[in-house]
């Protein structure tokens, strides 16, 4: 009987963990920190667009399937969005840039203003609508 009783919790805690990630996955998180900008890594100061309003990074490893997904949710989402810009960097040979930027998981997409400001952040695959209503206030969106 005891048996019965661990195997019950056990799947109760699964699913409980499994409802709180999904809740969690593609949710935008405005920055926390409002303090200075700090020094972002190398790459990704390269890859800014200082013509933008915002330029989204997408944090991604290269057998990461959910990042094909963020990437067909975002560069659409950037082509049509005048003053937002996209760019996928691939950490998996530095994962230096990942911690530096706190990313724990993949796809991680980091809004950043042309001064490597944090303006948001979303962990797994983004929703495009939900991102663009958070982003409105930086951007100017194009009609299409």
């Amino acid at each position: 009987m005891t048996g019965l009783w661990v195997l019950v919790a056990v799947l109760v805690a699964g699913t409980a963990a499994g409802l709180l990630l999904r809740a969690r996955n593609g949710r935008v998180r405005e920055a926390r920190d409002a303090g200075p900008v700090r020094e972002l890594p190398g790459p990704v100061a390269a890859v800014l667009d200082p013509a933008s309003a915002v330029t989204l990074v997408q944090i991604s490893t290269t057998f990461c399937a959910p990042c094909r997904h963020a990437k067909a949710v975002l560069a659409p989402l950037a082509e049509r969005t005048e003053g937002l810009h996209h760019v996928e960097l691939d950490v998996t040979n530095q994962p230096e840039v990942a911690q530096s930027l706190a990313v724990l998981r993949t796809p991680t997409t980091i809004a950043l203003t042309p001064d490597g400001r944090e303006l948001l952040r979303v962990g797994g695959v983004p929703k495009g609508p939900e991102l663009l209503d958070a982003l409105r206030p930086h951007l100017t969106a194009r009609t299409s």
